[in-house]
């Protein structure tokens, strides 16, 4: 008898209920839910056995369809399924909704391919939180260095990912800080501190690639940010003090070379002014000393055809040069004339142009009718010049 039987509890109906009959009533819900007629209680057939076998059917194939309903799964943007078949590699599916065989036969593990995962290398979490072990290393010319890095890397293959690495990121470091200590080991102090840190990233990257490449990780490694290369924390002050004296010896050099690139071309350029212009002085001398010996040697022939005519020419050619240089205004009085026109406007603008200040003088002619002994008889000048030509003449 049930709990909620009304004759529950009642003084002749005293004592346990009846688990048979609570059997009985419950297994005639089941067949009438399943569409069996109950039989009545005593009567035998076989409904109640079909009741409980239908119940046992539906039962499995409602526990067949959850177990393959289990097998669906979606596989998001950026990832990866591999499908393992007993532990095997089976496939790789791409993104979108998927089915395979479900437990325990085929399993799924998704991994993310375009996540970027980052290792530290010589500090966690903070630079000021230092490794030690791992920052400290050797340069070439035996100093030590503190150098503190973060390795940031994808993944280009998930099945060697996933077979081949037991743990990525401790692979990645052991990788990376095999890498620096050889580039490092190879490289002076004074480059890895200044102007080669962007050079040592470089090569760090491309010999980490190939380490993992060589165990097939799957990993791509994409970027190597150096946080900080500096000296140890004992000699910092003295690192520091040389550092400056470098960048002082630096910049001296920068002034040196801007002042001299300023001078040097200037001084070029004087040198080659003066070279031009003592090459064309000398090819001016070079020419008039031509040009006089061409003309001396054209005067030789005249002379040797008439000696007279030609010393005749050449000194009226030359009283014209000196007197047409001079300020002095010569009058010739053999004329006779009484009338002298003298220009004395041209007189005196000459006179004021001359730089020497040069007098001009103006000889009075002699009358007609004083007659003068010394205007008779010739200079001195031309009496040299009468019996210079007297004596040409004779010979």
């Amino acid at each position: 008898m049930p709990p909620n039987d009304p004759q529950w509890g009642k003084k002749n109906n005293e004592g346990p209920p009846d688990l048979d009959e609570i059997l009985r009533k419950l297994q005639q819900k089941i067949a009438g839910l399943l569409g069996f007629k109950p039989r009545a209680p005593g009567s035998g057939g076989p409904g109640m056995g079909a009741a409980v076998g239908g119940g046992l059917a539906f039962i499995i194939l409602l526990i067949v369809a959850v177990w393959l309903a289990s097998g669906f799964y979606i596989v998001e943007e950026g990832r990866r399924g591999i499908v393992l078949r007993l532990g095997k590699y089976l496939e790789t599916t791409q993104p979108g909704p998927r089915w395979h065989v479900p437990y325990p036969f085929e399993s799924v593990e998704v991994v993310n391919v375009s996540g970027v995962r980052t290792v530290e290398v010589g500090y966690r979490g903070n630079p000021r939180n230092k490794q030690p072990q791992e920052a400290l290393m050797l340069t070439d010319d035996e100093n030590i260095v503190d150098v503190q890095f973060a390795i940031q890397y994808t993944l280009k293959s998930p099945e060697d990912y996933l077979f081949n690495n037991r743990n990525a990121d401790d692979n990645v470091l052991q990788a990376a800080e095999t890498s620096i200590r050889e580039i490092v080991g190879k490289s002076k102090m004074d480059f890895v501190l200044n102007q080669g840190r962007s050079e040592v990233a470089a090569r760090v990257k491309q010999l980490m690639q190939q380490i993992l490449d060589r165990y097939k990780t799957g990993i791509l490694v994409t970027t190597v940010n150096l946080q900080g290369v500096q000296a140890p924390e004992q000699v910092q002050s003295a690192f520091e003090d040389v550092v400056r004296a470098g960048q002082d010896r630096e910049r001296f050099k920068n002034e040196g070379q801007a002042y001299a690139n300023d001078v040097v071309p200037k001084a070029r350029g004087v040198a080659a002014r003066l070279f031009e212009e003592a090459n064309g002085y000398r090819q001016s001398m070079v020419a008039t000393a031509q040009g006089d010996s061409a003309r001396f040697r054209q005067i030789l022939t005249e002379y040797e055809r008439a000696p007279q005519v030609t010393r005749e020419r050449i000194y009226l050619e030359t009283m014209q040069q000196i007197l047409g240089a001079t300020s002095k205004l010569i009058v010739d009085t053999k004329a006779g004339q009484n009338l002298l026109y003298l220009p004395i406007d041209r007189l005196m603008q000459q006179s004021a142009q001359s730089s020497g200040g040069a007098t001009v003088e103006v000889p009075r002619p002699a009358s007609p009718e004083v007659s003068s002994p010394a205007a008779a008889e010739p200079t001195p000048s031309r009496r040299e010049g009468i019996r210079s030509r007297d004596r040409e003449a004779a010979r």
